[in-house]
């Protein structure tokens, strides 16, 4: 084993568990373990909300991906800048504004006050979208790291996925939120360093990336067409919809919009959303170019890009650091690597376990409850749904071991996004939302991102452009259309809920 990675990888851990440590003695009540107390600032939120956003898909996903594709794979940039832009620019402000008023700390908290409801209907059924899909988006981080460590420390992959979570999970069952927010600032300096930098050094040791276009036109043409791979005009047009609708999932989904509620005052939304925007620019853009500048390098004309550099191209960022960095700078790359993964699995955690303890557990069951009490129990379902989201990993690595790590965690990302974006976004902008509108929103998102995966991709005909599309789209308007169609057949009886 290569004793400077492991000297690296301590090194990045004894920071993370000096941050919990840190971190826990702010920690005193249960609006500090879920929202920081609502008093961060905009440095602190944008990096956490970016670093959770793009997870390890972002350094093992779209760099294979650009691998892959090529070009088009730069839709993906286009779609989650967009994404990230409208986010910040026009809901970010509105969305802290009524969370404040609300008093809310989670986001089943301001949906119940948002229609100013009685019912525990709205916080039953976001508390259990939630608490599924955030499982499932955490297992696919877990699978990711494991991924990760094989590929980079040569360890085993179950293994490496074990050891990834025993350490995210550590220091988030100590310091809660505001860990977790304040390692994802750690954590996304060195994701946003690591990344911009690599593809630097590789374009000036490529003769300054001279001929790039015109390299991978020899390799495959289909590389330099920004508009997909493919002969048929139509499969085009799902992949590149496919990939840029990919940025719909930051108009709303919990694990970012959390950010927002324990922001300081809409002043640092002001300030944190240029340092979001362009966060999301450089990353995904160099994302894709080492991805790319892979491809050139390692691989030749006829060559299965696979067969080189490993399924999904996701060896693609560790092999370009072994060969074109020192062996203690390529080192360092294990730590961004686990950054990216670990800053995701840290929030959706304390996500996954707010949705549980407070929300459905707290609020419909215990109102008694106290904070002192919720604490413990928020600590112990935290780790709970860990080892479920570890044993889910593990399932997926054996039953499908040829999966990708891109697809993995965009139908993590999908299921939240699908289920949660058009009610945030109606309830924000639309008067009109209703309640059971809101709901019938939430479950149908719910339900059409695993039909669209398992029933509608494996049809003959239209199959095959839908895998291109992905279930993040149609998912998310079929959502919003019911949103609609629901909220005018039973309108809200609260007139308040309109003002």
């Amino acid at each position: 084993m290569d004793l400077t990675k492991f000297v690296v990888l301590g090194l990045y851990v004894a920071v993370l568990f000096l941050i919990g440590i840190i971190a826990s003695r702010r920690v005193k009540n249960m609006s500090d373990f879920y929202v920081g107390g609502k008093k961060l600032g905009f440095w602190a939120v944008a990096f956490s909300a970016r670093a959770t956003g793009e997870s390890g898909w972002l350094l093992i996903g779209l760099t294979g991906m650009g691998a892959l594709s090529g070009l088009s794979a730069y839709w993906v940039v286009v779609g989650e800048v967009l994404g990230v832009a409208i986010s910040w620019w026009f809901m970010a402000k509105r969305f802290k504004r009524k969370s404040d008023e609300y008093g809310s700390i989670t986001i089943p908290d301001y949906l119940e006050s948002h229609f100013k409801t009685s019912k525990k209907t709205i916080r039953s059924v976001a508390a259990t979208v939630l608490s599924v899909f955030v499982v499932i988006y955490v297992s696919s981080q877990i699978d990711v790291t494991g991924k990760a460590f094989e590929s980079m420390l040569g360890m085993d992959y179950y293994w490496g996925a074990i050891v990834g979570f025993l350490i995210v999970l550590s220091y988030i069952f100590v310091g809660g939120f505001v860990a977790a927010v304040w390692s994802d600032l750690f954590q996304g300096l060195l994701m946003f360093f690591g990344l911009v930098l690599l593809p630097i050094v590789v374009w000036f040791h490529m003769d300054s990336g001279h001929g790039i276009v015109e390299g991978l036109h020899m390799i495959d043409p289909s590389l330099t067409n920004i508009w997909g791979t493919s002969d048929d005009v139509y499969m085009n047009i799902a992949t590149m919809l496919g990939f840029a609708m990919i940025g719909l999932g930051f108009l709303g989904s919990p694990q970012v919009y959390v950010r927002f509620m324990s922001i300081k005052d809409e002043n640092e939304i002001d300030k944190g959303k240029w340092v979001a925007v362009i966060f999301t620019l450089l990353t995904d853009a160099a994302a894709v170019t080492i991805g790319i500048l892979g491809r050139l390098y390692f691989t030749q004309s006829g060559q299965d890009p696979e067969a080189v550099l490993g399924n999904g191209a996701e060896n693609v960022l560790s092999m370009l650091t072994e060969n074109f960095l020192p062996h203690v700078v390529a080192a360092i790359y294990i730590a961004i690597v686990l950054s990216a993964i670990m800053s995701t699995i840290d929030s959706l955690l304390v996500l996954a376990s707010s949705a549980v303890t407070r929300d459905f557990y707290q609020k419909i069951y215990r109102p008694d409850l106290k904070d002192e009490d919720l604490g413990k129990l928020s600590r112990w379902v935290t780790l709970i749904m860990a080892f479920l989201a570890l044993v889910i990993a593990m399932a997926i690595a054996v039953v499908s071991p040829n999966h990708t790590v891109f697809w993995l965690v965009i139908f993590g990302w999908s299921g939240i996004a699908a289920s949660f974006c058009p009610v945030i976004i109606l309830s924000l902008f639309w008067s009109g939302l209703s309640e059971r509108g809101a709901v019938a929103a939430m479950i149908t998102g719910f339900l059409c991102v695993p039909f669209f995966k398992f029933v509608v991709q494996s049809m003959e005909g239209i199959g095959p452009y839908f895998v291109q599309l992905d279930v993040l789209a149609p998912s998310f308007l079929i959502s919003m259309a019911v949103a609609w169609a629901v909220s005018k057949l039973y309108p809200s009886n609260n007139p308040s809920v309109t003002k």
